[in-house]
């Protein structure tokens, strides 16, 4: 979904908002996800984010990052981690770069569960840190982060009420 009507995709800036787009998109069937980065890593996703000039203003992820918003939502369901890399203000993920799963559980024996993601928070970033030592992937990431993803569409959010 994009976030603002000229189409850039982007972070919404709260569950609420991703709702209300996905409404006025006549897409009821879609569901909100959470992205969460561990505390310690943030310090070098700021800097990898600021080395590929991405904009720090206000409401932008690394302004939230720099907060340490709280995550995951309470009521938000927990699927999983994702390995995520950041190149000049778009972020890729090694489940979309071939052969990178393949590389890192026959390096690290780390494998993927329900929804393809790792399961355990320790395994995936034991994989990210594998990954960015190993300089496999995508040439201009240099870092590598495992993100928590939950879902956190309205349905989840109004369980914790």
């Amino acid at each position: 979904m994009p976030v603002d009507p000229s189409g850039w995709d982007d972070w919404f800036a709260s569950p609420q908002e991703a709702e209300i787009a996905r409404d006025q998109a006549g897409k009821p069937g879609l569901h909100v996800l959470g992205v969460g980065f561990a505390t310690a890593d943030v310090p070098g996703l700021l800097a990898d984010i600021a080395d590929g000039g991405w904009d720090t203003s206000a409401g932008s992820l690394p302004e939230r990052l720099a907060r340490h918003e709280k995550f995951p939502y309470p009521g938000s369901q927990r699927l999983g981690f994702e390995l995520v890399g950041f190149d000049s203000g778009c972020w890729h993920t090694w489940t979309c770069l071939g052969g990178l799963v393949a590389d890192v559980h026959r390096a690290t024996g780390v494998q993927l569960g329900r929804w393809g993601l790792i399961q355990d928070e320790q395994d995936a970033r034991r994989a990210a840190q594998w990954l960015t030592d190993s300089g496999l992937g995508d040439p201009k990431v240099f870092l590598w982060a495992a993100a928590l993803l939950a879902d956190v569409t309205r349905a989840n959010l109004q369980t914790e009420e």
